[in-house]
């Protein structure tokens, strides 16, 4: 089934564009430079939207991340849109900075963003996007953490994680999720001539 719907999430606001809790609005930025699409100020559904090649539409929610559900859920209902084609892009602590995973359904892991989103579509069985951001070690300090910047190495592995997702995108907007998916997953070889561990090159 195709998607039809792109939800980058994020908090709005410039006090919170370099928080890790931004990574999918990251994404969602990069998405729609690399597809020449524009966002605008959508009022009614509570975001900023774009529309990207076949009809898809790219949404950052403007109602913080509690609220996230409230733009997928108003566009998704008004269009008809199924949750099998809505994919979510997300900061997920429980990867490392640098991983990157696509996965159908499952659960919310205390992510709030997507507990609404689960809520407002009455269901876990929308696809993820699933953009790693390391865990601070302890559950109390999750919060602050995900609303600080990263160090300057974890922003670019998360960086260089978004561009693997970009690779993957023609295949997400052609509908190929399980093509997107095996190539996300697949670790790139090195090339021939690259060093082995502990040779001198």
């Amino acid at each position: 089934m195709p998607i039809k719907l792109i939800a980058g999430l994020g908090n709005p606001g410039r006090r919170h564009e370099r928080d890790r809790h931004n990574a999918g609005f990251w994404f969602a930025e990069r998405l729609a430079a690399r597809e020449r699409a524009s966002f605008r100020a959508e009022p009614k559904y509570h975001a900023h939207t774009a529309r990207l090649p076949g009809e898809i539409w790219l949404v950052m929610p403007q109602t913080y991340m509690n609220l996230s559900g409230k733009a997928v859920g108003a566009i998704a209902r008004f269009y008809k849109i199924q949750p099998e084609e809505v994919l979510v892009a997300h900061d997920e602590l429980d990867f490392p900075p640098g991983t990157v995973k696509l996965k159908l359904g499952g659960g919310v892991a205390g992510h709030n963003g997507l507990k609404d989103i689960a809520a407002q579509l009455g269901t876990h069985g929308f696809w993820r996007l699933r953009l790693g951001i390391g865990h601070p070690g302890d559950k109390d300090l999750v919060a602050d953490y995900v609303l600080n910047s990263p160090s300057p190495d974890d922003r670019a592995l998360i960086d260089e994680s978004i561009e693997r997702s970009l690779e993957v995108a023609p295949l997400i907007l052609a509908g190929d999720l399980q093509a997107a998916t095996m190539r996300l997953h697949t670790k790139k070889k090195p090339p021939p001539d690259a060093p082995v561990d502990g040779a001198k090159p």
